[in-house]
């Protein structure tokens, strides 16, 4: 199949709401979660689904609504890709499970083969299969360690690298995910990132900031790694000035850190790119994959360097479901797809689509700061009127209103005060049309709009 060729999906490409959302029948599946669930697992709109095909999700009332989160990033090909589905069956009715550092399969080996391929750099990359993004980032963390002998860890701030014990210390908001949860790990250091939109910093000033912070509060010799996010995604979207990532690989290379991108939700295919750190022209020492890697299915990786990968002495690393028979033959059958469908290509598209869309927002409203993004990853900072201070308000507002009208949006930011948008790379110029205008509807509805953008209300 080619971009070209039109696609055909099992639930129709087009936003329909029959009923008020939710509806009745997810209201009563809400009545059984409030029963049967931790509270503590949070849900942004309580619309329970029954299926979906790429950007759309269709609810147990048969509402059809324009998924502008893909469950956070994970399905970037799209819901329930034929292909995909379609691996999954067949390697279950093969082998289920035996657990690679038992007795391996092949699977694991071509994954591993794969990523060596497509993660940045051209020297011998070697990796290892886990569960989820956080596992993979502590394992990232685990192997630099013992590579440098050294104990701490860099990260930025508005960071965010999991909800692990050590991933909830690597990231940098405290609520909700770390408050009530600690004591946590030491030896883990935020320090400030370039964020161009807040701080007018060229991305050579950021990262001499940054550096100057390692030296004065940390002593690069004590570093065993520096995380980062090359795109921050539930930071809110930011994306560092040109030249910063250069600046700190150097660095690190200087002093030698192990340089670690996270990779979690900005990487394959999402910004048009295999990884996102590609934008910035520099090649990490690991790289951290996982969210979209196998459509769905759970699956994560570090993948680097194989001197600083194999470290690690034999049994240190691994876990039971880690590269899992089923999950490894749908990350295999999304590489191929992303290649077959020049889904790089696709996520391009979108990235026009949505600059055509959205980028006019920052003129039209005086409450949008900035629209910025790669690819099918964007956030829309959302402010007080004709200032750069943070609007939350707004932002929960606009959710409301976009989940109630068949369109689901993302937050994020430090401050809450970030639209987020992670398409699908196969949503159409005509979803992201009509979600743009829901979202267009939300904005004029919070206390009213006029030419000049949000008129406060007594």
């Amino acid at each position: 199949m080619t971009p070209a060729e039109p696609r055909t999906f099992a639930v129709p490409q087009e936003r329909k709401v029959v009923t008020a959302l939710p509806g009745p029948n997810s209201l009563a599946l809400q009545a059984r979660r409030v029963a049967s669930v931790s509270r503590g697992a949070g849900t942004l709109a309580n619309i329970y689904m029954e299926r979906g095909a790429g950007a759309i999700l269709e609810d147990v009332d048969g509402n059809r609504l324009i998924d502008l989160g893909c469950g956070i990033g994970v399905t970037t090909i799209g819901h329930a890709h034929p292909a995909v589905a379609a691996a999954v069956a067949e390697q279950a009715h093969k082998l289920t499970h035996t657990l690679f550092t038992v007795t391996p399969y092949e699977n694991y080996v071509k994954v591993a083969e794969k990523l060596a391929e497509i993660t940045p750099g051209d020297f011998e990359k070697h990796s290892i299969l886990v569960n989820s993004g956080a596992e993979a980032v502590e394992n990232a963390a685990k192997i630099a360690r013992r590579f440098t002998g050294r104990r701490a860890l860099v990260v930025l701030d508005h960071a965010f690298h999991g909800r692990t014990n050590m991933t909830m210390a690597m990231t940098y908001r405290p609520w909700p995910e770390r408050e009530g949860m600690g004591p946590f790990p030491g030896e883990i250091y935020s320090v400030p990132i370039s964020y161009p939109f807040r701080d007018g910093l060229t991305g050579e000033e950021a990262a001499e900031r940054t550096i100057d912070y390692i030296e004065t509060h940390i002593g690069p010799r004590e570093v065993a790694a520096f995380f980062a996010e090359p795109i921050q995604g539930d930071g809110g979207i930011v994306i560092p000035a040109p030249g910063y990532f250069a600046r700190i690989a150097e660095y690190c290379r200087d002093n030698g850190i192990v340089f670690v991108a996270d990779e979690i939700q900005a990487g394959i295919a999402r910004t048009g790119a295999w990884y996102s750190i590609e934008h910035h022209g520099v090649v990490p020492d690991l790289v951290t994959s996982a969210k979209g890697i196998a459509g769905g299915m759970p699956l994560a990786a570090v993948t680097g360097r194989a001197e600083i990968m194999d470290a690690v002495q034999p049994g240190g690393i691994g876990g039971t479901f880690g590269g899992n028979p089923v999950s490894t033959a749908a990350a295999l059958a999304v590489f191929d797809l992303i290649e077959r469908e020049d889904l790089i290509g696709e996520a391009q598209r979108v990235e026009r689509a949505i600059v055509d869309r959205f980028g006019g927002w920052t003129s039209k409203y005086d409450v949008v700061g900035e629209v910025r993004g790669k690819g099918a990853m964007f956030g829309v900072e959302l402010v007080l009127p004709g200032t750069r201070t943070p609007n939350p308000a707004l932002l929960k507002h606009v959710l409301k209103y976009a989940t109630e009208h068949g369109v689901i949006p993302l937050d994020a930011g430090s401050w809450d005060s970030v639209l987020r948008l992670l398409p699908s790379v196969v949503i159409s110029e005509a979803l992201l049309d009509d979600a743009a205008g829901v979202l267009e509807e939300a904005i004029e509805s919070f206390q009213g709009v006029g030419e000049a953008g949000i008129t406060p209300t007594s």
